[in-house]
């Protein structure tokens, strides 16, 4: 009886983690999505990239809770939820040239920095034209 009960234990805190990681995966993803498309619309304004922005994250079951746009980059916040766990991810796009970027250079997947010019586990989207950061 006591197994018994220690299982369930185990059980609801597994399917408890399980819910935790899975809204974390969706809030990462919306808002990577998100920017990617807020960036490639950056330049017809704010209210037309951040527009386009929550229509993608929605697409994907999460909410933006944040849309910056200036010049060419973007920085969204998307929340996702499951279960009774709500998480939120902040992902900013825009061109690598920039204040320390290294004209021609491709960006080491694996680093981030100021300049935006790399993602975190899914690589550089865009090479040395573009990056993802995400924080």
């Amino acid at each position: 009886m006591i197994a018994t009960a220690a299982f369930c234990a185990v059980f609801a805190g597994l399917l408890a983690m399980t819910a935790a990681i899975m809204a974390r995966h969706r809030a990462g993803g919306a808002a990577d999505l998100a920017v990617l498309a807020a960036a490639d619309h950056a330049l017809q304004g704010e209210e037309t990239a951040c527009g386009l922005a929550r229509r993608v994250a929605g697409a994907q079951g999460a909410v933006v809770v944040r849309c910056a746009v200036a010049g060419e980059t973007a920085d969204v916040a998307a929340e996702a939820r499951a279960g009774p766990y709500t998480v939120r991810a902040r992902s900013r796009a825009g061109p690598a040239e920039g204040p320390g970027a290294v004209p021609g250079a491709v960006p080491d997947a694996g680093a981030g920095g100021p300049s935006g010019a790399a993602g975190g586990p899914t690589g550089a989207a865009g090479g040395a034209a573009g990056g993802l950061q995400r924080r």
